[in-house]
């Protein structure tokens, strides 16, 4: 198969969740602990560093993986979902994956994913896993997919797990309120493994704790212990959090050699190191253009109170967003006092845009629909003048159409 007949097999033959949502989620770990039997155990070939959370365990991810590359380590990274092309879940040192490892991992083990009826996210963690161990990575920074007990990527046994934060997303997966949520991502913590919290949410302390006792390990709350600030190449004032976050992780990791320079370009240098794209992505100025893959309630909060700290004449919003997403949560939190380009995200679990239309209007949002994410962003751009403000998000899937 070609590259594209490859991912075109991956992404229809079998369940995907970013795609089709609950219905493709198995909350199962014996078919990746098979199929990594199979592949001769890669998970415990290298070191690595777990990163779960409701919002910034990608950015976390992608910060320790451009500290540890500044310190001269040969470091996996892998991420999901991807904005435009498959290979940037797997990276080695800020390189993508090559389409002909892609291509070679699955025509030599087509007929056992096939017989074995694997998930898409479990081929794919299968495969980097694979590539990180044939590759001999020194440490690989591993982000859960969904919730963490129950998620694929959770048979590593990690040099330090990291919980960025808990908020209340995929509720129909992972529980209804935030302790019953703290606890699925609690499950990665691993016997004698340090977890580091990167923010403080005094209602799940406890859960925390309570699991890291049964695991005779310990909590270390980075708000707490991390006091140093430092510049970052990924814009966003959330993105103090997710440091101090990431600064207590590396602490906690004895091994490797980390000094204040490699942090400090690290943070600085993290686009360039790994390639993250849609973290208050600036696409253009005059007018200025941002995009952001926050999607609910707690991250576009912090999205929407950064917008307000912006200099601009009128707000122009282009918005998509999936079906399942709570929006008589997330609806009110947009500003009354802006234009809204609305469009459905060009995959199956796309929120139709005659749904989405009626939800705005009932939360006094003024806007249109398109037929698509592109025309959605043009006709804001015609509607805008260079000192107003254009923001594109509501999905990661919305930005994947504009970056």
């Amino acid at each position: 198969m070609t590259y594209k007949e490859t991912l075109d097999w991956m992404f229809s033959r079998l369940p995907m969740y970013q795609q089709k949502g609950k219905s493709a989620y198995n909350g199962k770990l014996e078919p990746i602990k098979k199929f990594a039997a199979f592949l001769d155990h890669p998970e415990n070939k290298f070191k690595s560093i777990h990163v779960a959370g409701t919002n910034g365990k990608g950015s976390s991810s992608h910060m320790l993986a451009s500290i540890l590359q500044e310190a001269g380590y040969h470091v996996g990274l892998y991420t999901s979902p991807h904005l435009k092309d498959y290979r940037e879940r797997i990276k080695i040192s800020g390189q993508p994956i090559s389409e002909s490892a892609v291509i070679e991992f699955i025509s030599d083990n087509k007929w056992f994913l096939e017989e074995n009826e694997l998930s898409f996210f479990e081929m794919s963690v299968g495969l980097a896993f694979d590539y990180f161990a044939n590759q001999n990575v020194d440490i690989a920074i591993i982000e859960v997919g969904l919730g963490g007990r129950l998620d694929s990527t959770n048979i590593i046994t990690p040099e330090v797990s990291l919980i960025t934060n808990i908020g209340l997303d995929h509720v129909d997966i992972l529980g209804k309120t935030l302790k019953e949520i703290a606890f699925e991502k609690a499950g990665i913590i691993k016997e004698g493994v340090p977890v580091v919290i990167s923010e403080r949410q005094d209602e799940l302390v406890g859960t925390f704790k309570s699991v890291a006792n049964s695991k005779n390990t310990t909590v270390v709350l980075a708000e707490r212990t991390v006091i140093a600030e430092y510049k970052t190449g990924l814009l966003g004032d959330y993105q103090k959090k997710n440091m101090k976050g990431v600064i207590a992780t590396l602490r906690e990791l004895r091994e490797f050699k980390i000094n204040e320079a490699h942090i400090k370009e690290g943070f600085l240098n993290v686009i360039t190191n790994t390639g993250i794209l849609g973290r208050w992505q600036i696409l253009q100025e005059n007018p200025k253009v941002v995009c952001d893959t926050a999607h609910n309630t707690e991250g576009l909060r912090l999205v929407l109170d950064q917008i307000q700290k912006q200099d601009y004449d009128k707000l122009h919003m282009v918005l998509g967003f999936v079906k399942d997403k709570d929006l008589e949560a997330i609806l009110p939190l947009f500003p009354k006092k802006a234009s809204y380009y609305l469009a459905k995200p060009n995959i199956p679990r796309g929120l139709e845009v005659e749904k989405l239309l009626e939800k705005t209007r009932g939360f006094g949002l003024t806007g249109e629909s398109f037929d698509s994410v592109k025309n959605a962003l043009e006709s804001a751009l015609q509607a805008s003048k260079k000192d107003d403000f254009v923001f594109v998000g509501g999905s990661t899937f919305t930005v994947a159409e504009v970056v």
